[in-house]
């Protein structure tokens, strides 16, 4: 538990050492502890003695020592019932032991109990006293100044620091030391403290404990105000390096004792004004809480969340202070609830203590009833006379409170432990060995083995560091309707259990700051919702923070996230950033009005070429179709209905085969088309550049050289398919990068070059039919089809080269639409050009549709 008193106060506690610890000279028959004998306030003899150290008294008259003189005896002052009340526990215990048959029969146990008023330098004193004895001891001078120990256990101290320097100094000597309330994790350390033991868990688990209920309500941003001793700092240490490991941060971390000046306790009210953090951890003892409860009164300071150690968390003078309810709704661990019968009457029954120190004996009764014995130097006024029969059950104070009781059974168990230990020793069943010497280390060693239950049925053992199991109950401050506190037990901690297990809250109501219902909140920044991520704020804690909404294409799903996840590829961010919804797949459908326009103007172009090949099959005979080879216009009209078609591959989902036939249909289809219109062309420009008598040149260019040119154009463009279909051809591909928030199925190439040469194969085609159609442009007017073949040429042509940029700059399916376009124009442009104007006169000016017609106009005029 808590100190009693600052490290320097321990200097002089290194003085009073080696004051005690030095002996006369070897040349003196004496041998005795220097300085004044020290006895004790309650004794009783017995076979065994054991020593107790309690804290009768709560602070000393402050002295001047002028080093030139023997400074006089501490004077002890300030009465602590608690003192007497441990006191009493460990007198419980050894009648309960003196008056067994089954521990220890036969044996006796005898006592010796010192008063250190919260001194940590007396308590060194009256420790050696209890190793050394105070009687002086003749010895030859040729032999050491050493005796046995006096008693062979010592119960006590209730505090840290007195315990540390206690167990130093006996350590040495093997003797045990049983703390009922010293907490500090430093005295674990079996180096330094090798016979230090005690029956209250260790501040390491209390520490780590208050952390995970910290965490458990959310309190991620706190303060901190501790005991400025060892039990204070070292908690408060644990605390610390727990809480950062669980994401809590100390906004602020005070320390606070009991001897500090006003204007220090002002200075941290001022801290707590100034923070703003709602949540306080105080590690503190009992006697500093007392000290700043008024300071926090006179201030006001309601509306705080007090989380307490176990030093002032169940401390009804703590309490009963709290007049203006500044820790009301404080919750904190608590050691469990114990009951032990028939300790609350024993230790309510004080006449015995009389028996010893009369002296003492009257301070406390006056104490104890606010009387005045007639003949006493007393300084108090105004109090009614004592007579020694005042009733104790009709007082009410912090004595006849029995809130301690836990700490008063850990005393209890100290005692039984060092009993089961001497039974084992001296190997007692119905009688015990007398004649067994004992000897501290031993009896230290046998303690430390130990495993057995007490009569209520709780184990008691020691692990390798002299620590029992750490179990602790979660206690909350709720007022009651008389202004009284009322600790209530909201929760278990259980140290030995998994950590994910160890806190258990029970099903009950809690009270918080302000008698609120509603856990209150105490965090540096609120919490970032889904959809954002946190950035440290610079120069503070990692608990504050700046709340940043995640980037487009990346989500945060958890409350608090440090980081954004980029979505997978398929996947884009919501609207809140919070999830990832699959990303809409775009592609030319024909549900959507652009692919339903183009697909009605596909089929409405092969529509328009099945009703002109179906009238010029059904005038086939006539000039108008005879004209130029009837089969190459037969060819042309099927190749431009497969070039209508062909465009209805680039709508809809791509996939592996509608990829690959999209492609090489359209190249194959317009290379037939084109070819044809060349056979038309170089035939019309062969029959009139041909004008020499007997010349042969046409029947290179008759109706089977015409097929043959075709398909040797066509084949070419086929070959050059086949080729880009096995090196690399066109696949279906899912563009993530035309846009984030779609996927584009598109066809990739595959090969570039292989598409580059399959479309510049076209163009070279259409270049080279344009060309010819141009030289036969001036041919006699009634033979006009070279002006229509060069018009959709060109038409051709210029649909083409626009194609190439529109198409790069177009994103996602609107390249495909201009790619369908494209078609479209082209084929639109060589069937209306070269087909319409036949249609006409075959169905508007059939008296044109004659031979003499035909070649009337190319005759001379008379």
């Amino acid at each position: 538990m808590m100190s009693v008193q600052r490290w320097p106060e321990q200097g002089w506690a290194l003085l009073h050492l080696l004051l005690v610890a030095s002996f006369t000279h070897a040349e003196e028959p004496v041998c005795r502890q220097r300085g004044d004998q020290e006895n004790p306030q309650l004794s009783k003899d017995g076979d065994i003695m054991l020593g107790g150290i309690f804290s009768f008294h709560s602070s000393w008259k402050d002295r001047q020592d002028t080093y030139m003189h023997k400074p006089l005896p501490l004077q002890c002052t300030s009465l602590n019932f608690r003192g007497f009340q441990f006191a009493q526990a460990m007198l419980f215990a050894i009648e309960e032991i003196n008056n067994s048959t089954e521990l220890l029969p036969g044996i006796s146990l005898g006592y010796k109990i010192y008063d250190a008023c919260a001194s940590i330098a007396r308590g060194v004193r009256v420790a050696l006293a209890l190793a050394n004895g105070n009687q002086a001891t003749f010895v030859p001078s040729e032999k050491p100044c050493a005796r046995p120990a006096q008693v062979q256990a010592i119960m006590g101290e209730t505090s840290s620091s007195p315990c540390m320097a206690i167990a130093t100094v006996i350590g040495p000597f093997h003797i045990p030391m049983i703390s009922h309330f010293a907490t500090c994790a430093c005295l674990s350390d079996k180096t330094k403290y090798p016979s230090f033991l005690r029956t209250i868990p260790s501040d390491y688990y209390q520490s780590r404990a208050l952390a995970q209920l910290v965490k458990h309500f959310g309190w991620t941003w706190v303060g901190a105000i501790r005991s400025n001793d060892d039990y204070g700092n070292n908690g408060m240490a644990i605390f610390t390096e727990t809480a950062q490991h669980l994401g809590i941060c100390l906004e602020y971390s005070v320390s606070v004792f009991r001897t500090d000046p006003p204007y220090k306790l002002q200075k941290i009210t001022e801290i707590i004004k100034a923070s703003t953090s709602k949540v306080i951890v105080a590690f503190l003892s009992h006697k500093d809480m007392d000290v700043l409860i008024p300071e926090l009164s006179h201030h006001n300071l309601t509306g705080y969340q007090w989380v307490g150690s176990e030093s002032w968390i169940f401390d009804s003078q703590t309490a009963a202070m709290d007049r203006h309810h500044i820790l009301d709704g404080a919750i904190g661990l608590s050691i469990p609830e114990a009951h032990v019968s028939g300790m609350r009457e024993f230790m309510l029954d004080v006449k015995p203590l009389n028996s010893t120190s009369h002296k003492l004996f009257t301070e406390f009764w006056e104490n104890l009833f606010s009387c005045k014995f007639k003949h006493s130097k007393s300084s108090a006024g105004n109090q009614t006379e004592c007579t020694g029969h005042e009733d104790v059950s009709g007082v009410q104070n912090s004595f006849t409170y029995m809130s301690l009781m836990p700490i008063f059974y850990n005393v209890y168990k100290g005692v039984y432990a060092v009993a089961h230990a001497l039974h084992n020793i001296l190997s007692c069943n119905k009688t015990c060995d007398n004649n067994m010497q004992l000897e501290p280390l031993m009896i230290l060693q046998h303690i430390k083995k130990i495993h057995f239950k007490t009569k209520e049925g709780d184990e008691v053992y020691f692990n390798e560091n002299g620590d029992p199991a750490a179990n602790y109950e979660i206690i909350n401050w709720q007022p009651t309707e008389h202004g009284i506190v009322d600790f209530v037990k909201v929760g278990l901690h259980d140290s030995s259990l998994p950590a994910d297990k160890q806190l258990n809250l029970l099903n009950k109501s809690l009270f918080w700051a302000q008698n609120s219902q509603k856990v209150p909140l105490s965090v540096c920044s609120e919490k970032c919702p889904p959809g954002t991520h946190k950035v440290l704020q610079k120069g503070k804690p990692v608990c504050c923070y700046d709340c940043l909404r995640c980037a487009e294409g990346e989500i945060s799903n958890v409350t608090d996230s440090i980081t954004c996840v980029r979505c997978h590829p398929e996947f884009w961010s919501n609207e809140k950033r919070d999830a990832c919804v699959k990303k809409v797949e775009e592609f030319l459908s024909y549900e959507e009005i652009m692919g339903a326009l183009l697909t009605a103007a596909s089929l409405f172009g092969t529509f328009m070429t099945a009703v002109v090949a179906f009238i010029f099959f059904r005038y086939r005979q006539t000039p108008v179709v005879r004209a130029n080879n009837s089969e190459l216009s037969f060819l042309l009209l099927f190749s431009l209905s497969l070039c209508f078609l062909c465009s209805l591959t680039f709508i809809g989902r791509p996939s592996e085969w509608s990829c690959m036939l999209r492609h090489t249909a359209f190249g194959i289809t317009f290379v037939l088309c084109i070819s044809c219109v060349l056979g038309k062309t170089i035939v019309v420009l062969m029959a009139f550049r041909t004008t020499l008598p007997g010349s042969n040149v046409m029947k290179w260019f008759g109706p089977a050289q015409q097929k043959l040119s075709v398909l040797g154009f066509t084949l070419i463009q086929v070959i050059i398919c086949i080729l880009w279909l096995t090196i690399s051809p066109p696949f279906p591909f899912n563009n993530f990068k035309e846009s984030n928030e779609k996927i584009v199925l598109e066809c990739a190439l595959g090969s570039a070059v292989g598409f580059w040469a399959v479309l510049g194969y076209i163009g070279l085609l259409a270049m080279l039919c344009f060309i010819l159609a141009f030289l036969a442009r001036k041919l006699p007017d009634n033979f006009n089809e070279a002006k229509f073949i060069t018009f959709s040429m060109l038409i051709f042509c210029a649909v083409w080269i626009t194609f190439i940029p529109a198409y790069v700059s177009s994103p996602g399916k609107f390249s495909v639409a201009v790619e369908i376009f494209a078609i479209l124009a082209s084929s639109f442009g060589l069937l209306i050009c070269i087909f319409i104007p036949k249609c006409y006169i075959i169905l508007l000016k059939p008296e044109k549709n004659t031979k003499k017609s035909m070649m009337g106009k190319g005759a001379s005029k008379p």
